[in-house]
């Protein structure tokens, strides 16, 4: 007969005598660790104000956990507060953190939304944090945007022209329904099956968001053509400068229903989704993000002294220098920021390209841009941008997954971009 192997104990049912300290279920050095520690090194105070007038009988969840858990979910490509609640009982990390707390998918749903300034605001901190690490130099910084998806669904949009068709066969078939209500009793007899109330209230509950939905789009325009210079009193002509009336949009201009501060933009590879332009400011010396800013404009023109701005407000310092791509290049933004003593290397072509030749009476900071990257120092700059703007948006989505926001409108959507950025920085400095 065989002797059996000579295997390790293996008890699948074996009961401890004595429970584990659960920090040691992971290996030291796991980025649990390092998010934990880092959180209880924060300043909270914000997020337990939130809570110093509920009475005894309200214990709501430790907010140094809550936020362990929310920041080591985005910075593990987990942002669904569904899956986080399902990561609690069937992932280590976060069990780890929750310390056998299990919050339902509701109360961390509820928890980011509540918190979304707290959130937001902790970005700041852990920027400042990682500059205390020598992590942040502020020599020189590149900004970059990069567009992604509102969480918003293309089916629930519609363009202008449609809706101005939309309108009027409501307020015909409402209408129509509103006679065949005064005829009560024989559309009983004929039709028994058919609630005229609930088809009204059917139609002008949909006309109403069709309706708010065309505001929308004509205020955008009106705004849009007073920031031209266009004045109210300016009608078209054939062949002039303006085509349409003022303030009218365009046919094929879109507004979503589900996430109405979304914007139509152009998709990287073809292709038009809703979404949102989220900008990143970056330093130079272990990519950190150190501004993080976001908007429904799909340009990039004006973003540039935002986001200098946001670096000063985050650091208290301006860099020494800032790259940008050609999609921030503006006259006006160059004059703006002429004597801001931070030197600005922004191309005003694409790479590859025959370069452009600008009127120095006309556009004199535009022209002094285009001496400047003709010199070896420009162009020695320029270069760097690219491995320092664009690795981190390509880490955002490619490595932590994030392509699409959870929440929606303008203010959610950016404390969200923030989260994102901050769970981003801090994956990077665990690894420094």
């Amino acid at each position: 007969m065989a002797m059996a192997a000579n295997y390790l104990p293996y008890e699948p049912q074996q009961m401890l005598l004595l429970p584990e300290a659960i920090q040691d279920w992971l290996p030291e050095g796991h980025l649990a660790h390092f998010i934990s520690d880092t959180v209880d090194t924060l300043d909270l105070s914000a997020f337990h104000a939130r809570y110093d007038k509920d009475g005894p009988r309200n214990q709501p969840f430790h907010p140094a956990m809550m936020v362990k858990v929310l920041v080591y979910g985005y910075a593990t490509g987990v942002f669904s507060s569904r899956k986080i609640a399902r990561k609690l009982h069937e992932d280590v990390a976060f069990r780890v953190l929750a310390a056998g707390n299990f919050p339902a998918h509701r109360t961390i749903r509820d928890f980011r939304a509540f918190h979304l300034k707290e959130l937001s605001e902790l970005f700041v901190q852990v920027v400042r944090l990682a500059r205390e690490m020598g992590l942040v130099k502020l020599g020189t910084i590149a900004v970059d945007g990069t567009k992604v998806k509102a969480n918003a669904s293309r089916h629930k949009a519609m363009s202008y022209g449609h809706m101005l068709k939309a309108e009027a066969e409501l307020k015909a078939q409402i209408d129509a329904l509103l006679k065949r209500a005064q005829q009560a009793d024989e559309v009983e007899k004929n039709e028994p099956e058919l609630d005229i109330p609930a088809e009204i209230a059917r139609r002008e509950a949909r006309l109403a968001a069709i309706t708010q939905a065309r505001q929308r789009l004509e205020q955008r325009q009106r705004d849009a053509d007073i920031e031209r210079g266009r004045d109210p009193d300016d009608k078209p002509r054939g062949g002039g400068q303006y085509k349409r009336e003022f303030g009218v949009p365009e046919d094929k201009a879109q507004d979503n229903f589900t996430d109405p501060d979304s914007r139509i933009m152009k998709r990287a590879g073809g292709g038009f989704d809703a979404s949102y332009n989220a900008q990143t400011a970056v330093d130079d010396a272990a990519h950190i993000i150190v501004a993080a800013e976001l908007t429904n404009n799909a340009s990039d023109a004006g973003e540039l002294p935002t986001m200098l701005q946001a670096v000063k407000d985050n650091l208290s310092a301006l860099p020494e220098q800032a790259l940008a791509d050609t999609g921030y290049k503006s006259e006006a933004v160059f004059e703006a920021l002429a004597g801001s003593g931070c030197d600005l290397v922004v191309a005003l072509g694409r790479e590859g390209k025959k370069a452009l030749r600008f009127d120095p009476e006309r556009s004199p900071h535009t022209a002094a841009m285009a001496a400047k990257l003709q010199t070896e120092e420009g162009k020695a700059a320029y270069r760097r941008r690219k491995w320092i703007a664009e690795p981190p948006n390509g880490w955002i989505k490619n490595v932590l997954g994030f392509r699409q926001f959870s929440l929606r409108g303008l203010h959610r959507v950016q404390a969200e971009w923030k989260l994102v950025c901050l769970a981003l920085n801090l994956r990077r400095m665990a690894a420094m």
